[in-house]
Formats: C-alpha cells, sequence, structure tokens
C-alpha cells in the first residue's frame, strides 16, 4: 500500500472518495437523469469551492503543496469535511510541503514513570496507552487482565507488546472476542488513515500498512474506503474467555508525550450497577492478585 509522502494519488483518492458520497441534491445543485459519476463532479465541487474547474482538477490531481489554507477551507466546506477529514486533508498539505521524502523510523517514546504511576492507580477502570500506529505501549493490571487475549496473541511483538491493528485482522480469535468486530476494524484502519497523513515519512507504519494490506482482506477493504478518524470512543461490547459478555465505555484522551508523536490515554469503565461491572470486579480482583503475585519478595 503506498503511502509516499505527498504522495499524489493517496490526494486524488481522498478526494473522489469525498466527492462521490455527496449528491447534487444535498449540495443544493439541479440534477438530472443522466450522470455518469456517482456524488458531484469536479466542476461542481469548483463551483462550490468558488475555484475554477482547471484549479480544481488539478488539485485533485494532487497539486497540493502550494495551496493557501483559505483555498483548502472552501474545498473542506465544499466537500462537507468533518473536523478530522479536514485535519487528515491540511496535514496531506503539509507534507507536500516538506523536503524531506525519505522514510524514517521513528524511535519510540519512552514512557514515563509517572504516566505508569497514573495508570496503575485506576484500578477499577482498564487503562493503556497507545500510539498512532496502535501499539499498547503501556497500560495498569486491569488492561492487562481485560485485553488478555490481544496480549496473548502471536500478533504481539518479540517483547510482548500488543499492536490493536494486528490482532484485530490478523488473529482470527479477534472476530469472537469484538461483538462488534468489523465496526472495531474499520475504526482501527481510520485511525491509521490518519496517522499515515500525520506522519507520511514513518517507515514502521508504512510496514505496518503494508503487512495487513497483504494479510488482510477486511484492512484493504477499510483502507481503500480512505475513512478517517482522530479519535475513538463509545461503547465496546467484548466476549471475554473468563467472565463473558461486557458492555464497557471507552474513552480516547491525548497524551502529550513528546514532540510531535501522537499518544492517547484509553479507559475502559463500566456503567455502575451493571452486570458487566459486577464482572469487570472480578476482573480487576483477579489483576490485582496476580499483580501481587507477581512481584518479587520484599526484605527490610
Amino acid at each position: 500500500m503506498d503511502l509516499q509522502p505527498g504522495n499524489r494519488g493517496e490526494i486524488r483518492d481522498f478526494l473522489v472518495s469525498r466527492r462521490a458520497r455527496i449528491t447534487p441534491a444535498q449540495a443544493g445543485l439541479p440534477t438530472s437523469a443522466r450522470r455518469r459519476v456517482p456524488g458531484l463532479r469536479r466542476e461542481e465541487v469548483a463551483v462550490l469551492a468558488g475555484v475554477s474547474t482547471e484549479w480544481y482538477t488539478r488539485l485533485e490531481k494532487g497539486h497540493i503543496g502550494g495551496v493557501s489554507e483559505d483555498v483548502l477551507d472552501a474545498v473542506a466546506r465544499a466537500l462537507r469535511l468533518d473536523d478530522d477529514e479536514r485535519t487528515y486533508l491540511f496535514d496531506l498539505a503539509r507534507s507536500s510541503r516538506q523536503q524531506s521524502r525519505t522514510p524514517s523510523r521513528r524511535r519510540d517514546v519512552e514512557i514515563p514513570a509517572r504516566v505508569q504511576w497514573l495508570l496503575d492507580s485506576m484500578t477499577m477502570s482498564s487503562a493503556f496507552v497507545r500510539n498512532g500506529r496502535t501499539d499498547v505501549v503501556a497500560g495498569n493490571p486491569l488492561a492487562r487482565a481485560l485485553l488478555a487475549p490481544m496480549f496473548d496473541s502471536a500478533t504481539a511483538d518479540r517483547r510482548g507488546r500488543p499492536n490493536l491493528a494486528r490482532y484485530i485482522f490478523l488473529d482470527p480469535g479477534a472476530q469472537d472476542f469484538f461483538v462488534d468486530w468489523d465496526a472495531a476494524g474499520a475504526a482501527t484502519a481510520a485511525l491509521l488513515r490518519a496517522e499515515a497523513g500525520h506522519e507520511p515519512r514513518d517507515r514502521a507504519l508504512r510496514e505496518l500498512v503494508g503487512e495487513l494490506s497483504t494479510l488482510s482482506p477486511e484492512f484493504r477493504g477499510h483502507w481503500a474506503a480512505h475513512d478517517v478518524l482522530m479519535r475513538h470512543d463509545g461503547v465496546k461490547r467484548l466476549r471475554h474467555p473468563e467472565v463473558g459478555h461486557l458492555d464497557l465505555t471507552f474513552q480516547s484522551l491525548d497524551l502529550p508525550l513528546s514532540g510531535r508523536a501522537v499518544h492517547d490515554l484509553i479507559i475502559y469503565t463500566a456503567e455502575p450497577g451493571t452486570a458487566s461491572e459486577d464482572r469487570l470486579k472480578l476482573l480487576a480482583s483477579w489483576a490485582a492478585t496476580r499483580s501481587r503475585t507477581a512481584e518479587p519478595t520484599r526484605h527490610t
């Protein structure tokens, strides 16, 4: 899957996919029965954005590096981009202006001890830190117990660090663990798409997308949709092998750690008074017991 920085095909496919989903009626334009393309034509987007058809055609071919923010804003409004999609478009423009085109391997950010202390203090919530490539880089004992199928999966790396995308698309057990597996896959691919716009020269990200595209038809389908998601919140339904069905609310929070690297703090909780809360408490009890057992004996 091509993630070349400033890639004109990436810009083209994104803009084409966005205008294909808007009908002339939705845009307030006259329409007729004879239409060769789904959604809006290029000239219709140009009219809505207040630019010439030739200019918009050039933009859709990937010539975006020198475009002003005002014009990008006009195109975003014409295509009815949401906040995440607008940010993604601006990220593509920014990467096209940068001089360096050589992919590089970003050094992983060290998770400060204070962050691990924060995670461990949340005894009744599953909490973990995820980077932009969906690696789980830190977590508390309850996260380890709740997401045990992912931590124990063969898709985890040599250090035992799981990757959400690899688990969802490459481990057959994920389809049983995530009740809404297809929705989880769509959201995960959209998160990776946003990260690709933000960090187009990240070699590890390119390798991950290439691996998933080669091995997972489902990922290829989601990736081709060009959907973008900067943050993922909502309700997650899990089928846990130890405690059964769980309906959990999850919240994603920005966690500024270093420079431009994206890290999110993800917290899973259960609604008070529900069966899911009772089952999560049971998992928390098990996790605390295992954590104490794993600690080395301390001598005074």
